[in-house]
């Protein structure tokens, strides 16, 4: 126990202080760039709105949950078939604050190679759909607004980073840094050893595991700094990282029933496709060789060359206060969701609660308000993703409800029963 205790210490220290300022410039992306500048540049169905997407996606911190209801909301304001399929590849890969956090463990040659990675197969999975699966785009919401978020900037910039964004990814870091613990102690160090003369077999083993399940972008970093530092190759460890936070059942799912069968099909293979060749890639060039096995026999430590040679005095007090305050926000935000599902919700008149499946984050619970809110004779409405609500106010028809929640992607019940 104090093998693994002390690893997670090691862990958090070495990645807090990347992850605050992350989450910092993601909320200054969220706060201070206009939404409808994305939409702007992503309609035409062309190579320079697939481009357009892939850059715009690359640094948003939206996980692969997260994703699908942003890119539905694209196609719905009359983004073009390959611009979504690049901005659905792209953007849950990789992301301001998992960029910085991968440099934190991983060192530089992954920083700049996950990034690119995502950019290059967001490209050519846009090209592919647009070439065989563009199909009719949806129906533009033209006359649709979206709802604006009002108060101090700079509290919202604070209030989204620390607190709404660690709602979304917080468990799943938590998982990701207790993971990459247990591997450090429990793992033989021989184990991916075995495999050392097959790398494709291990990218393999990689993929099945990583492709069906959710691994956030940032969580999974240092689950892959650790089996690394077990012996797994550097291009296994990027086949985690790319195709892991890219794809899960769900989204799969969820995809299916917006885009179709061939986009579907399209965006799957050219996320495992691109994530094989990069990292066959990475290992012919050797990207990710200067990464220790281990720092010591034993002792559970989970560290790269670049982080152990900062691990002055002064290093470790900084990396104890931003890995005290990453604790704390973890807990008050984790606290709140826990909180909010079992909120008791009391109809008054002219309000009704609706049970809506498939909100898993702040994004979800944004993408359902806004497609709600543009509802003929709606006043207001809030989605409350832990307990799977959202409370209506105005004088509106239930199938309008439903259409305009199913539109976004996202599964209406009716009205909520409990």
């Amino acid at each position: 126990m104090n093998d693994i205790l002390h690893a997670l210490i090691e862990v958090t220290g070495a990645m807090s202080p990347y992850l605050l300022l992350g989450f910092l410039i993601a909320g200054v992306l969220h706060v201070f760039v206009p939404k409808t500048f994305y939409a702007k540049y992503l309609s035409p169905n062309n190579k320079m709105s697939v481009l357009w997407a892939a850059l715009l996606g690359v640094p948003l911190p939206l996980c692969s949950c997260g994703v699908i209801p942003t890119a539905v909301g694209l196609k719905n304001e009359g983004a073009s078939k390959g611009a979504v399929a690049s901005f659905l590849i792209a953007t849950p890969q990789t992301g301001i604050d998992s960029i910085l956090a991968t440099f934190s463990l991983m060192g530089l040659g992954f920083a700049v190679v996950r990034p690119v990675a995502a950019l290059v197969t967001g490209v050519c999975g846009g090209l592919l759909v647009n070439r065989f699966a563009s199909g009719v785009t949806a129906q533009s919401s033209a006359d649709c607004t979206c709802a604006v978020e009002r108060g101090n900037r700079v509290w919202r910039v604070f209030k989204y980073a620390y607190f709404d964004m660690i709602q979304d990814i917080g468990l799943r870091l938590l998982i990701g840094l207790i993971v990459a613990a247990l591997i450090n102690v429990v793992v033989p160090n021989e184990f991916f050893l075995s495999f050392g003369k097959h790398p494709l077999l291990q990218m393999l083993v990689i993929l099945a595991v990583a492709v069906p399940m959710y691994i956030c972008s940032t969580g999974s970093i240092p689950v892959a700094a650790a089996l690394m530092m077990k012996g797994l190759t550097p291009g296994a460890a990027l086949v985690m990282l790319m195709a892991g936070p890219a794809v899960n059942i769900a989204s799969i799912l969820v995809v299916k029933k917006s885009m179709g069968n061939r986009f579907t099909w399209i965006y799957l293979l050219t996320i495992v496709g691109f994530s094989v060749i990069f990292g066959l890639v990475i290992n012919a060039i050797g990207i990710g060789a200067d990464i220790e096995p281990m720092c010591g026999v034993n002792k559970g430590a989970c560290c790269s060359s670049e982080a152990t040679s900062s691990l002055d005095e002064g290093g470790v007090l900084f990396r104890a206060i931003c890995s005290a305050l990453l604790l704390m926000f973890i807990i008050t935000a984790l606290s709140m969701k826990f909180l909010d599902k079992f909120k008791k919700q009391d109809s008054v008149e002219g309000t009704v609660i609706y049970v809506v499946e498939g909100m898993h984050c702040n994004h979800c619970k944004a993408a359902v308000e806004r497609a709600v809110g543009d509802v003929k004779g709606v006043e207001t409405c809030e989605a409350t993703p832990a307990a799977n609500t959202l409370v209506v106010t105005g004088n509106v028809r239930e199938n309008d409800i439903r259409k305009a929640v199913e539109q976004a992607g996202f599964e209406f019940k009716g009205v909520n029963k409990g």
